[in-house]
């Protein structure tokens, strides 16, 4: 079995609702998915494909940092998922590894992702507060950052703001 990472492509549209539905416990992820693909602002899309089938998908869409003048320099990585018999397998760390590659390559300066802190330590992320930075959500240990390019961090800090599409999260 060869596994690949590539950019979404509009036929695997299905596949990743149905890897999205699977990896959680509500279709909210796959929702999101949907409406930042239809609003465009799913700006980096991969999928793990293995033989032929979609195992696994990662995103990225826009975040904004209240007050920061450079608009656009940020990404947030949400949602991450793999078929649940798939996990545990690599397959969510290559996504990752190709993600931040190619958010580097996309000329964003930095990610950042509410999630398990001890999985997104092991790419080089780190507590967001630490960076000045905090989010709308109340999330503390688990909100993180990782700065791509130096500097591209507002100094001053501020509140990170996601799309709207994930106005139903904090519902």
């Amino acid at each position: 079995m060869t596994l690949s990472i590539r950019p979404e492509r509009p036929a695997d549209a299905d596949a990743i609702r149905r890897v999205l539905e699977a990896a959680f416990p509500t279709p909210a992820e796959s929702r999101l998915v949907e409406l930042l693909r239809a609003a465009g602002h799913l700006l980096i899309s991969l999928v793990a494909e293995e033989d032929g089938n979609i195992v696994g998908h990662i995103a990225f869409s826009p975040v904004r940092v209240d007050g920061a003048a450079a608009e656009g320099t940020g990404v947030g990585l949400a949602p991450l998922a793999v078929l649940p018999d798939r996990q545990r397998q690599g397959i969510g760390s290559r996504l990752v590894r190709d993600g931040l590659e190619a958010s580097e390559r996309a000329g964003y300066g930095f990610v950042v992702v509410m999630g398990a802190p001890a999985l997104y330590r092991r790419f080089g992320f780190d507590r967001a507060d630490r960076s000045g930075l905090g989010n709308e959500y109340g999330a503390d240990e688990e909100f993180m950052t990782l700065e791509l390019r130096k500097g591209a961090i507002p100094g001053a800090g501020g509140i990170v703001r996601f799309g709207p599409e994930f106005a139903y999260f904090s519902t």
